[in-house]
């Protein structure tokens, strides 16, 4: 999965011991939606959908 540089830089932000989970629950809502690659907006709205603001 691609990620691009905006969306690498805000999972940077998630704790280094929760990111490997986050980037793959961020992964798979991204192919339940049929997207190739991960982008802020998509990032973002991912994030919101876990409860995080």
């Amino acid at each position: 999965m691609q990620w691009t540089p905006q969306a690498e830089f805000q999972l940077k932000e998630v704790p280094f011991f929760v990111r490997p989970v986050v980037r793959r629950r961020i992964e798979a809502l991204a192919r339940e939606d049929g997207l190739t690659a991960i982008d802020q907006a998509f990032y973002e709205a991912a994030k919101r959908q876990f409860g995080e603001p």
